[in-house]
């Protein structure tokens, strides 16, 4: 099967794509497009679905990617890291043509943003937590300082799990009320008594409003109903599997 790339009008002037299973090597349950270090595949088939990746969005470039630990820390990129020496963030930001960035989820919010005036390009990993912490500011203020300006950045949310399918409990709705009374829309009565569904894509779309950015493309594609086109950590954990796969999310300079 080929690659599908998942493009968008938003940023155009870019290299960019959401990325997801189809076209690559891995076999077993991350069968696919398997671009995750830290899952069990054999590290020879990572490895060439990441060069897969690369070479289908952004040929000849360099991957650069991070230790994605949940945070909202974000980091500059002016080289490549070796997949042993990734720094730990979930957002990296850059001004080189010769990279490309990549974000890796599986269900988390991929974001990929750009300012092509200056020549700045970021990609952000936003889960629940780097989300509600602020990943998407850190990455916009990592990217001023390189000669962004956020009213000129465009952004897209790539697929992640879409309201339906995520059910949180009253717990986790608490931690976003008492950040922000507001956040109170993003969330709709659950199955279960007690329990809520949280929109991660919108609530992801409303802090890169709020922060400033004007032009915002969400692209509604929810990973854990569409097993054949993306990887899920929740629908994988639901059926009980040892393991899950990871897409990549990429950006780049033209």
């Amino acid at each position: 099967m080929t690659i599908e790339v998942v493009r968008t009008p938003i940023l155009a002037g870019t290299r960019h794509g959401f990325l997801g299973r189809t076209g690559g090597v891995s076999t077993g349950i991350v069968q696919g497009l398997n671009v995750g270090i830290g899952s069990h595949d054999d590290p020879e088939a990572v490895a060439e679905n990441r060069r897969r990746a690369t070479e289908a969005v952004a040929p000849a470039a360099l991957l650069a990617t991070v230790y994605q630990t949940h945070s909202s820390d974000a980091v500059t990129v002016t080289a490549s890291f070796p997949d042993d020496a990734r720094p730990p963030a979930d957002a990296l930001v850059t001004d080189r043509p010769g990279l490309v960035l990549g974000i890796v989820t599986a269900d988390c919010a991929p974001v990929l943003l750009a300012d092509v005036e200056a020549g700045v390009v970021g990609a952000a990993h936003a889960g629940w937590k780097g989300a509600l912490g602020g990943v998407t500011d850190a990455a916009i203020l990592a990217m001023e300082k390189l000669g962004a300006r956020r009213e000129r950045i465009t952004a897209a949310i790539g697929p992640c799990i879409a309201r339906a399918s995520y059910e949180v409990d009253d717990a986790f709705r608490l931690r976003f009320a008492e950040a922000d009374p507001a956040t109170e829309r993003f969330f709709a009565d659950g199955r279960r008594a007690g329990h809520f569904q949280f929109d991660l894509e919108a609530y992801v779309a409303h802090r890169l409003a709020v922060a400033g950015v004007k032009r915002v493309a969400a692209l509604g594609l929810d990973t854990y109903v569409q097993a054949d086109r993306f990887f899920s950590f929740r629908r994988a954990t639901h059926a009980g599997e040892p393991d899950y796969g990871r897409q990549i999310s990429l950006i780049a300079l033209s």
